[in-house]
């Protein structure tokens, strides 16, 4: 599939993340406090959910991927969308519900339904940015409005931004 990286540079990501392991491994094993038993205990608590919850999702992600209208959102949001495809995705982006178990699957959908580059770009950067739902469970009780509005107003360009960006380095 076109954009996705080359073979060997997964691999050197995967190998990279491999040695960073390893080497705070090492440092951890010089901590007498650290118990290496205990860590990977934890780690496994944490992975565990993720084996049962991504294979769900990407499977949903497929059937909703069946379900869409390629053509329309190839038309909206596809490489010749430009500019105006960039700020409809950022728009979508930021109340675009769910976490990254839900996201990522339905930005592989987008991605073969014809969405270009730029567009998943956008997207992706306006979900993680602004989150409609993050704000109003987590942020706005937690924070108040005062805090969410100036933290929207420095980041409100960041999405259509970095989609732009993407279209220029095209």
């Amino acid at each position: 599939m076109a954009g996705r990286p080359a073979a060997p540079l997964m691999l050197f990501a995967y190998l990279s993340i491999l040695a960073l392991a390893l080497v705070f491994a090492g440092v951890a094993h010089r901590d007498t406090d650290i118990r290496h038993g205990d860590v990977m205990q934890h780690a496994w608590k944490q992975l565990a959910p993720l084996l049962v919850r991504l294979p769900i999702a990407l499977i949903a992600a497929s059937f909703i991927g069946e379900l869409i209208p390629q053509a329309l959102f190839g038309r909206w949001l596809g490489d010749a969308s430009g500019a105006p495809g960039i700020l409809m995705a950022s728009l979508l982006g930021g109340i675009m519900p769910g976490g990254p178990i839900v996201t990522f699957p339905l930005i592989l959908v987008l991605e073969r339904a014809g969405v270009g580059v730029p567009q998943l770009i956008a997207l992706l950067t306006s979900w993680s940015c602004f989150a409609l739902h993050r704000v109003l469970s987590y942020e706005l009780p937690t924070l108040g409005w005062p805090f969410v509005w100036r933290r929207w107003a420095v980041t409100l360009i960041l999405a259509p931004l970095a989609g732009l960006l993407t279209l220029w380095f095209n």
